[in-house]
């Protein structure tokens, strides 16, 4: 077996991928909070 070696292993992709989760989530959030105030507004 090789021997493992810590921090040299290229991360590039899975810290795209994570970024690009955030940023979807915290899209996200925004996006349901304005559709429920929205709601709020139309249903009074």
């Amino acid at each position: 077996m090789a021997d493992h070696k810590h921090g040299e292993m290229n991360i590039d992709v899975q810290e795209k991928t994570f970024e690009g989760f955030v940023k979807t989530v915290g899209w996200s959030c925004v996006l349901i909070c304005v559709f429920l105030v929205f709601l709020a507004l139309v249903n009074g």
